[in-house]
């Protein structure tokens, strides 16, 4: 590349001067290409170790004039070709023009601004992309790109210096991040290590430091364990190298690539050495942990954070902490964890003004609220430039939309007691949406149900004054009396500050009247609802009557629903549980529905209505459990693993033993998922989901902590999984809470282990304050570092259960290892994704969906299938191979989606490798049939369907079959499409039955072959056979079989002529030929399209459209891309005689290199031609052979036998495929190629 010319030394002992004149010198870095001795290997070393960009630019060209000292860089190029372009551009453009200057002044003046304009000219053209990263990093990303052949669309995040430990031995070098993968390279006195490791490959990743190594990075994959140490700054790499593995693991979960996020503000002066991608991942750590911390909905960016004291009313303090500024809120955290949290939505701020400074309060500034709040922020450092803008993002936030409705939402949950009588009155009242379609388990619309306004509890429980009930009442009576005055002096709704003092409160219960509110507030679900008025109605009718997987669920778990409850003992509950989970499985179809959500949804519905429970599930799947409801439950397994971790670290004498029986995988699952409501008594269960609402998933894991705890020595003695899983199950059930209002609900899962004893009864309100006594030292930090280690082993863990199952349903007798199978697997996922990354697959269907089956997750397409196809057959065929894997892949492909799955691939190599020499050439046999065959021929196919009279095969139908079977196929699939109905399963299993039946293919089941397609076999044999050591020996048989095939083909021709109104039988082997007179006109018309006649396509369309013939299997209409007759030149040289020849040019004398030959009676008349040949080189119409003849023929050439029934190890083709499956290109003087689409 051209660079801006800077002053630097000519003669150096670190360059050798490769070329010059009077004005340039071109030279060549030490330690770079061949040679260089012990000089060489130490400028290699020292470029490695001091200075990451030196070994980018091997090459270099400076300016010089010759009575000057003075050298100027002008140029620097990472190849051979690229700095001979430049030097020859310098030599044919400026030399001249320089030999004219008197002056070398002006020479230098004037190649300067030369270089300087090209430069100039050069940025101008690459502007649009954005800002630039900064030009030193450009370097190193070249650098990166060239030394592990990576393409254009693979970007660097950053690069450290730092050392591997090669077994006791530190190399140091340089350690690239990138999006997909890491990479390290070192070069020390000549021994070079060249890493490079996918993110999505790594199981384990841990920043440690042990006697051995120092503090050092661990990286571990299925087969390699990597040490990385001696960092300038450990802490930040290690946090890079984490994100990036959390976005491969992300991709493998749910297809989610890397985006760079286009949103984010630039930075006015770009850092010196920080790309655009790291501050993108660093911006998006900060907005996930500010999301976080506050509960804020998952658009919320952060905008910028600076330090500042809050006032605080309560305790007449100036707080220290930090204020954080985004699209729609300003936040503030105190230094100190519990002393203030505040969150102020900007829809609910009315004026934001700068006050007088003092000498006590300096630069404040205070924010009013709508509920009459006044908050006193003071400390500010950039005062002015804060409020500007705040103004900018109140300007945009809409003012409407807070005024009406959110203000009557406000004010049901400001004062639930009016809820209970007028609300739903006036709400039925508000007419119906004429649009909104009736649910077929309804006769009303949403906002009719009682359910719309309040919760079932309400509706369900008896209205008994808190008086009868006693001390139960009166305890409660004081709760709500509790919060009403924390509520004066903390305020209330959103803008709250939140204290130690509301944890304290939140722990000692909610009362029931407050509970909903509270949730909505705490999980942050309340201000989602605020800012989406409306969404749930309209999700309701959009989901109303829709048929899914996700419905057909919904429906199967409703009963299932707290059926103890009387709130769900009738249509009223069931309903808008119904609403509920099938809106939400409408929301987030990735997601749909999953075991569980209704039992966690049930408890919401009982507190809030329909909408609020809505939100509040949203808040659950999507913030607060993430990845718990998914349809594998990763998120439910990595806190799995975490409980477990923490049973190791706080318990260590019981954790062995519950390793042992197996315990945590069977018991953490349904307390997780559920929030202990599944395996509690209801109403202290919904203690627990109070304190979860608050503290997040740590009070769960905390509970189960101290559930383990309080029953250690139970469970020390336990024998096994059963007897253990019995005693937490009687301690759950006992545990009890005393203060409820409710009338007690009897908990089913009590009856099944009760015993002889009286059981034990355990205050929930004890539990809790055990749990935070013990494990209190649980921070919600260390809680995302450790589910980021077991997100990775659950993943991988899930990854590899997939690739067993995919391994398994392929079947036994496919011929390859199971080891076999598992490598092909890694190598057939490892493309899947290399396209989902490197974005050169552009179809939309290749995206992998985790809700399909194992084996239709990873799918490739044709230009994927054909790289793997050149690297993994044992059938090389030099330039003719991508010809052939475009065949192969339109064969494997059945249900034309242009995607082959696993299976599919798995099945085409099979029938290359194993199976016998029959088995092997009826693969190579269809491959040059419809629908293998290219585009042009297919469609010809497709009009030859109209003249076939009879078919044995099991696939094709006759017609009059169709046109009898037609009405039906319309019926089935007209009740297909009623979303309501049900689906008519017998269609299902007859064609179950169909898949069941061994459909065992003989070769009479083949259908012939004409002219055309044997000239394409002829031609895929030939070059197949190019690279073989028996390479002429092939030859000659293979001239051998054609002439004889030939003939036969003729005389199969001359008896089908005689036939009358007959299907045409080519043939057989048995008959013997006749005169020779049938091959006079043989001659030309044998000769390939390779010939360069477009006559003969021509004629092999033609012909296609008239051939009838039996057995049709795989006659269906390809797709795809690829020419099935290239025009391609043979290839070997002896081939050039080829045209001299009018014998058939693939098996001609000239090819064959055999002088004994020549006059070889086995070559289809070469000079017994007659002068009645046919011109114009087309191809005999009636001409055709069937496979038992071609077989028959192979058999009598042992050398062609042996060729078919010699084994090539696949492992060691799979082995060489892992080797390149990045590496591009390793030679310096080779630019990358680009990646095809």
């Amino acid at each position: 590349m051209w660079l801006s010319p800077g002053v630097g030394l000519g003669a150096n002992a670190l360059w050798v001067t490769e070329r010059a004149n009077p004005f340039f010198v071109l030279q060549r870095r030490r330690g770079h290409g061949k040679g260089g001795g012990l000089t060489g290997l130490l400028v290699g070393t020292l470029d490695v170790v001091l200075d990451s960009s030196a070994r980018v630019a091997p090459y270099r060209i400076l300016h010089q004039t010759q009575d000057s000292q003075i050298y100027w860089t002008v140029a620097s190029g990472s190849s051979r070709k690229e700095i001979t372009k430049h030097w020859e551009w310098l030599e044919n453009n400026l030399l001249q023009t320089l030999s004219i200057f008197d002056s070398e002044e002006d020479i230098t003046t004037f190649v300067k601004g030369k270089i300087h304009g090209i430069i100039a000219e050069e940025n101008k053209n690459l502007q649009p992309q954005g800002d630039e990263d900064p030009g030193k990093f450009k370097e190193a990303e070249l650098k990166m790109r060239k030394q592990f052949g990576m393409p254009e669309g693979e970007k660097l995040v950053n690069y450290y210096s730092c050392s591997y430990w090669k077994g006791r031995v530190p190399r140091q070098g340089w350690l690239y991040l990138t999006v997909n993968h890491l990479c390290f390279y070192s070069f020390l006195l000549g021994k070079e290590v060249n890493l490079v490791v996918q993110w999505v490959d790594i199981t384990h990743l841990e920043k440690n430091a042990t006697l051995l190594f120092p503090e050092s990075i661990h990286v571990e994959t299925r087969d390699q364990e990597l040490f990385f140490s001696m960092f300038l700054n450990i802490g930040e790499t290690f946090k890079l190298m984490e994100q990036l593995a959390n976005l491969a693991m992300r991709q493998l979960l749910d297809s989610e690539g890397f985006l760079e996020d286009k949103a984010l503000p630039r930075p006015i002066r770009p850092h010196r050495n920080i790309s655009a991608l790291k501050r993108d991942l660093d911006a998006r750590a900060k907005n996930e942990c500010y999301r976080a911390t506050f509960r804020l909905p998952r658009d919320e960016r952060l905008d910028g954070h600076t330090s500042c004291t809050l006032w605080t009313p309560f305790n007449k303090l100036h707080i220290p902490g930090q204020m954080f500024i985004s699209n729609n809120y300003i936040c503030f955290a105190s230094k100190e964890e519990d002393a203030c949290h505040l969150i102020i939505p900007l829809r609910e701020v009315t004026i934001v003004e700068k006050a007088d400074s003092s000498s006590v309060l300096p630069s404040p500034l205070s924010i009013s609220t709508k509920s009459k709040m006044t908050f006193l922020f003071a400390n500010l450092k950039d005062r002015d430039f804060l409020v500007q803008r705040i103004s900018d993002f109140l300007q945009k936030t809409p003012s409407k939309q807070p005024g009406g409705i959110v203000g009557s939402r406000k004010a049901s949950v400001v004062d639930p007691s009016t809820e209970s009588s007028p609300a739903p009155q006036e709400v039925s009242e508000q007419p119906a949406s004429p649009a909104s379609p009736l649910n077929s388990h309804q006769s009303f619309c949403v906002q009719e149900v009682p359910t719309a306004s309040q919760g079932l509890l309400k509706l369900f429980q008896k209205n008994s004054p808190m008086e009868d009930l006693g001390a139960k009442g009166a305890k409660e009576k004081m709760k709500e009396e509790s919060w009403h005055i924390h509520f004066f002096e903390y305020g209330r709704g959103v803008c709250m500050y939140r204290t130690a003092k509301t944890r304290a409160l939140v722990l000692k219960g909610i009362p029931e009247s407050l509970r909903g509110e509270l949730w909505l507030l705490f999980s942050g679900a309340w201000n989602e609802m605020e800012t989406h008025p409306g969404y749930y109605t309209e999700l309701v009718e959009k989901s109303t009557g829709k048929y899914s997987l996700a419905t057909e669920e919904i429906e199967r778990d409703l009963h299932r629903s707290m059926p103890e409850h009387p709130a769900f003992q009738n249509e009223l509950g069931i309903a808008a549980l119904r609403r509920v989970l099938t809106a939400y499985a409408f929301r987030n179809p990735t997601i749909g529905y999953c075991q569980a959500m209704n039992i966690v949804t049930s408890v919401l519905l009982l507190y809030g209505s329909e909408e609020e429970a809505f939100w509040l599930l949203v808040a659950l799947c999507e913030r607060m459990l993430p990845d718990y409801y998914n349809t594998r439950v990763v998120g439910a397994l990595v806190d799995q693993g975490i409980f477990e971790e923490l049973t190791r670290d706080f318990l260590p004498q019981l954790s062995e033993k519950m390793q042992d029986l197996g315990v945590i995988s069977s018991i953490s699952l349904s307390w997780f998922l559920t929030l202990f409501l599944s395996v509690m008594p209801f109403e202290s269960a919904v203690v627990i989901v109070d304190c979860f609402f608050y503290e997040g998933i740590k009070v769960i894991l905390q509970v189960a902590l101290a559930i383990l705890d309080a029953n250690m020595e139970q469970l020390l003695g336990c024998s096994d999984e059963g007897e253990a899983m019995t005693v937490l199950g009687r301690y759950l059930d006992n545990v009890v809470n005393k203060q409820s209002v409710s009338p007690p609900i009897p908990h089913l899962h009590a009856l099944l282990t009760s015993g002889d004893d009286p059981p034990v009864e355990v205050d929930i309100f004890e539990l809790l304050k055990v749990s935070y006594e013990k494990f209190s030292s649980l921070r919600a930090e260390d809680i995302e570092q450790m589910r980021f280690k077991q997100r990775l082993k659950v993943i991988q863990s899930l990854e590899d259960t997939a690739k067993r199952s995919v391994v398994r349903a392929i079947p036994v007798d496919i011929g390859f290892s199971i080891e076999e199978l598992e490598d092909l697997y890694m190598v057939f996922k490892a493309k899947h994704l290399a396209s989902q990354y490197w974005g050169y697959s552009r179809m939309v269907a290749s995206r992998r969906d985790p809700s399909l089956p194992y084996l239709e997750q990873y799918r490739i397409d044709a230009s994927q299938f054909q790289e793997l196809f050149a690297s993994l057959t044992p059938w090389a065929c030099g330039s003719h191979t991508p010809v052939l894997a475009g065949r192969m892949f339109r064969l494997l492909d059945k249900n034309k989606d242009l995607l082959i799955n696993f299976k599919e691939f798995v099945m085409g190599m099979s029938g290359m490798y194993h199976g016998d020499l029959t088995e092997k050439l009826k693969v190579l046999y269809k491959l040059h049939l419809p629908p293998a065959l290219s585009p042009e021929e297919a469609e010809s196919a497709l009009e030859a369907a109209h003249y076939f009279t009879e078919n044995s095969s099991s696939e094709a139908v006759p017609q009059e079959e169709q046109e009898g079977s037609g009405s039906e196929d319309v019926q089935e699939k007209r009740g297909e499409e009623k979303g309501t109905s049900s689906p008519d399963y017998r269609h299902y299993l007859r064609m179950w039955a169909k898949e069941k039946e061994v459909q065992k293919e003989t070769i009479k089941d083949l259908p012939k072959m004409n002219q055309e397609q044997f000239i394409e076999l002829c031609k895929t044999l030939y070059n197949m056979f190019s690279e073989d050591p028996m390479e002429q020996d092939l030859y000659h048989a293979i001239a051998t079989v054609a002439s004889l095939l030939l003939r036969i083909g003729e005389v199969g021709k001359k008896f089908s002529a005689r036939t009358v109104r007959k299907p045409r039988d080519c043939a057989t082997e048995e008959d013997e030929p006749p005169a020779p007179e049938p091959h006079q006109d043989t001659a030309r018309e044998h000769q390939p399209p390779a010939a360069g006649d477009p006559q003969a396509k021509a004629g092999g369309h033609m012909h296609l459209g008239k051939v009838p013939h039996e057995s049709q299997v795989v006659v269906e209409a390809g797709s795809g891309e690829g020419e099935g007759s290239p025009s391609q030149p043979l290839s070997d040289d002896e081939t050039k005689d080829d045209m001299s020849m009018s014998s058939y040019s693939v098996v001609s004398t000239g090819s064959l290199q055999c002088e004994d030959l020549a006059d070889d009676t086995v070559l289809v008349g070469g000079e017994a031609c007659s002068p009645t040949v046919r011109t114009g080189g087309t191809v005999d119409t009636d001409w055709c052979i069937s496979f038992e003849q071609i077989l028959a023929s192979i058999l009598t050439e042992s050398v062609l036998v042996n060729f078919f029934e010699k084994r090539v190890d696949i492992a060691l083709k799979i082995k060489d495929q892992k080797k390149v499956e990045r590496q591009f290109s390793t030679a310096s003087d080779h630019e990358q190629p680009g990646v095809s689409g």
